[in-house]
């Protein structure tokens, strides 16, 4: 069953495109990377998708409802997006940031339910102890886990994330990824993601999508996207592409003078 579809987005500003008819579909419990160089419109396209930015054409459904005849608010039950973890922006506790999450389901004031739902994910997620805590005063991982906690409690079919690892040590990195995979397969979450990390993108996603200049050069499982062909063309890099129990690593070995 397709969850998300995005068909012929284009977005820019000034006469100048970003995205160009950008197409594809997602399925329910799908974990799906974006990948491309710095520019390629990742962090746009995801923008565009939970109407951050309103795209020039193009439309992006999910369950077969157009987002362009939601609200905000309505929108905000169909979508939950995590910012990157180097926001810091919210001079509350955690319990408090997790719990804006819920503001789509409130009239006024929180209710006994929206806290009860509050403190699960917090235990889902392992950071509990963590509830009254500054959400500044964190490490970039806390904060991140605490950004994934707020889109959670959101209860949305559909989670999207900007660069989910950067700014974050390897420990960290796994941490989360292990976090939005299980995400991904216990909670029936279709999760669309923006990783600059190759080889992270290759060993928990299901299927990468790989992005230049605003377009689709390529999309499919890691072993299908992941060449060293594509690489080449999309980052200007020579690279070494060894599969490893049926999933693809990448070695950069030297920068691509033609390109």
């Amino acid at each position: 069953m397709v969850k998300l579809k995005v068909k012929d987005v284009i977005f820019g500003y000034s006469g100048t495109n970003i995205l160009e008819n950008v197409c594809f579909e997602l399925g329910a419990s799908e974990l799906v990377s974006i990948v491309g160089p710095n520019g390629a419109g990742k962090s746009t396209l995801l923008k565009c998708i939970d109407r951050i930015l309103t795209p020039k054409t193009g439309c992006v459904s999910v369950e077969e409802k157009d987002l362009r005849e939601m609200g905000r608010l309505e929108v905000a039950k169909t979508l939950s997006y995590v910012p990157q973890s180097t926001v810091r922006v919210f001079p509350s506790t955690v319990f408090d940031t997790v719990l804006m999450g819920r503001r789509p389901h409130l009239s006024w004031f929180s209710g006994e339910k929206d806290k009860e739902k509050v403190w699960q994910v917090l235990e889902l997620l392992g950071i509990e102890a963590l509830a009254l805590s500054s959400f500044n005063e964190l490490s970039g991982g806390q904060q991140q886990k605490v950004l994934i906690a707020r889109a959670l409690v959101q209860e949305t079919g559909v989670m999207l994330l900007d660069e989910p690892t950067s700014n974050l040590d390897i420990w960290h990195q796994l941490d989360v990824m292990e976090v939005v995979k299980k995400l991904v397969r216990e909670k029936k979450v279709t999760g669309l993601m923006a990783v600059h990390d190759l080889n992270l993108a290759s060993k928990y996603s299901d299927r990468i999508i790989m992005m230049k200049n605003g377009k689709i050069v390529a999309i499919g499982s890691p072993a299908q996207v992941l060449t060293s062909e594509n690489i080449a063309a999309v980052y200007g890099v020579e690279a070494d592409v060894s599969i490893q129990a049926k999933i693809p690593y990448v070695v950069p070995l030297k920068q691509l003078e033609a390109f």
